[in-house]
């Protein structure tokens, strides 16, 4: 089988625990890109405007052909001039109900619009991680949102450092979120609300019919709950070694690196260049 496109998540999976892109990374993409002609796709929760460090590391920023699923799945574009073809956002009615919600169990909040994410009740360990992350964020302290009445919002996610606890608010929130919503969970923190339907995998699929693609002829990466749709969308659905374990059951290959050891490298060595 000739795989063509490649779609992978950013943190905790193509990123180490430093938020850097590992050299054997760059250098396995580069030659797939270049000697084999593969498509490499950034597929992740963040916002398109968010991954521009990533994309320059890969030589893949603002090239036209070149392309990347955003907010997970809510946005797909073109990197040539971040160009939206498309979007599929959350109503602000639905993303006030979440918000108001929210507030009842004194979680962190992030409202996503396409241009800039805001975040309500950050702690100062998340505001760390967004700096080491290279995110510029808007932090608001008045527990009111209709300053983003007006704007498109591609999703809303809840953070707490307790995984289970952010899982035990999905049956109460049922009553908000069942039928309306798709609710994911990501980095072991993160709670993520999308509009119904839109996740990683109907991202890959747009985009590999789009790019006229045959989706048996995709690779998916991921380590955690909001790559499972891609991962089962995908031709080839790979873990990485520090994925979820429902994650990885889900696999056809885990890998032997974790995210700081070259994830990525080692998926193109084996299935691309074939040489593992």
């Amino acid at each position: 089988m000739g795989y063509k496109l490649i779609a992978c998540d950013l943190d905790e999976t193509l990123l180490d625990d430093n938020h850097r892109i590992a050299k054997k990374n760059c250098d396995a993409i580069k030659k797939a890109r270049e000697k084999y002609g593969i498509k490499f796709v950034l597929a992740t929760g963040r916002g398109v405007k968010q991954v521009r460090y990533e994309l320059e590391e890969l030589g893949l920023n603002g090239l036209e052909d070149e392309y990347v699923i955003s907010f997970n799945g809510a946005v797909l574009s073109e990197n040539k001039d971040n160009k939206i073809f498309q979007f599929n956002g959350l109503t602000f009615e639905k993303v006030k109900e979440i918000f108001q919600a929210g507030l009842k169990y004194n979680v962190c909040q992030f409202i996503n619009t396409i241009d800039t994410v805001y975040i309500y009740n950050a702690d100062d360990a998340q505001k760390q991680k967004l700096k080491r992350q290279r995110i510029d964020a808007v932090y608001f302290e008045k527990p009111d949102i209709e300053f983003l009445k007006d704007k498109p919002i591609c999703k809303i996610l809840y953070q707490s450092n307790d995984l289970n606890f952010l899982m035990s608010l999905e049956k109460e929130l049922s009553s908000i979120v069942a039928g309306c919503v798709t609710v994911s969970y990501s980095s072991n923190q993160y709670m993520e609300f999308n509009a119904l339907g839109i996740d990683k995998g109907k991202g890959l699929i747009d985009l590999a019919n789009k790019l006229g693609i045959d989706i048996k002829d995709t690779i998916a990466i991921g380590d955690n709950y909001n790559d499972i749709s891609m991962l089962k969308a995908s031709g080839l659905a790979v873990g990485a070694n520090n994925a979820a374990e429902d994650v990885k059951n889900i696999c056809d290959y885990v890998t032997m690196a974790d995210n700081n050891e070259g994830v990525v490298a080692e998926v193109i060595e084996r299935y691309i260049f074939n040489e593992i």
